[in-house]
């Protein structure tokens, strides 16, 4: 039976954690195993792992395990086929830039989250009632109907928000006309299916009579955002944690069919807390980060178990 070199065989798997996620990512490389940063520290540190969790490094860091218990040449270290030569390009890349590794994990992350919002567009959206009005509704500080989204544990299902967004449209429409804005539209959810869709610059705000004389409830017309989602919703923004991307007084636009993706502007809403907050926002295993752009305030952490939901910011207007 041949005897392995246990030494080089952990030299080998720290430069594999080292090309994964960088000289101090002990922790990190752990949580991508699914055992504890002290378990992986003791196996980096003192012995060879047992051959389940060198099976699991190898489908994580895609290393093969024969290279990976025998040193052999880093040719065979990827399985053939048309992805190998940029497999092995990669691993070059890496060798010799250990540093690179954190930044192309976070391209490939993004690019991840991007294909699965792609997917998310092509099979959740609902497609608009042909007898619907073709204004998004805003259900921020004045508008009616905000109570019967917030006070819900979570958000309805599209389907559902179609119909009440419809019943809340068709309740107003044929109201009087009081006021009109034009806005620019500037796009926030860096996905192919909104930039394509936004030919135009410009939305209009609409504001109509409500169902008594202060009342006064607003509208966005934009044919462009509503066609691509006829379940939208419009809130407007109070505060400036934003600032200056997303402003005080600026109307953003969500779709229940879009959840917030990993590191881009998304409102979430928090168990426990009034209304609605929108942030960045950044997810661990049991957290989520909430972070605004102004370096004023502060970033805020709560338990995934407290988030009642997260959307997307499709794009917002200023107006």
């Amino acid at each position: 039976m041949k005897k392995f070199n246990e030494v080089a065989i952990i030299g080998r798997l720290r430069g594999l954690r080292e090309q994964y996620a960088g000289g101090r990512g002990k922790s990190r490389f752990a949580r991508a195993l699914g055992i504890s940063a002290s378990t992986y520290s003791y196996y980096e540190n003192n012995r060879v792992p047992p051959i389940e969790t060198l099976l699991r490094i190898c489908r994580v860091t895609g290393a093969d395990l024969e290279w990976l218990l025998t040193g052999r040449s880093t040719e065979k270290k990827f399985a053939s086929g048309p992805n190998n030569v940029l497999l092995r390009k990669l691993n070059t890349l890496l060798n010799e830039n250990p540093d690179l590794a954190e930044p192309i994990l976070a391209f490939f992350e993004l690019l991840w989250e991007k294909k699965g919002v792609e997917k998310v567009f092509q099979t959740k959206v609902q497609p608009a009632r042909a007898d619907r009005p073709r204004w998004i509704p805003v259900l921020g500080r004045t508008a009616a109907g905000m109570i019967q989204f917030w006070d819900k544990m979570i958000l309805p299902e599209p389907k559902q928000a179609v119909t009440e967004l419809d019943d809340l449209v068709k309740k107003h429409v044929g109201k009087s006309i009081i006021a009109s804005a034009e806005g620019k539209i500037s796009v926030d959810l860096q996905a192919r299916a909104v930039i394509d869709s936004v030919k135009s610059p410009d939305a209009n705000l609409i504001q109509v009579s409500g169902s008594d004389e202060q009342a006064v409830v607003e509208f966005v017309q934009c044919e462009e955002i509503f066609g691509l989602f006829p379940d939208s919703f419009a809130l407007r923004i109070d505060g400036d944690s934003m600032s200056p991307r997303i402003n005080d007084g600026d109307v953003v636009i969500l779709s229940p069919s879009v959840p917030a993706a990993q590191g881009q502007i998304g409102v979430a809403r928090v168990k426990g807390q009034i209304g609605v907050t929108c942030k960045l926002i950044r997810t661990t295993d049991d957290t989520i980060h909430l972070i605004p752009i102004n370096e004023k305030y502060d970033t805020k952490v709560v338990t995934k178990k407290d988030l009642l939901w997260a959307l997307a910011v499709l794009c917002h207007i200023r107006l």
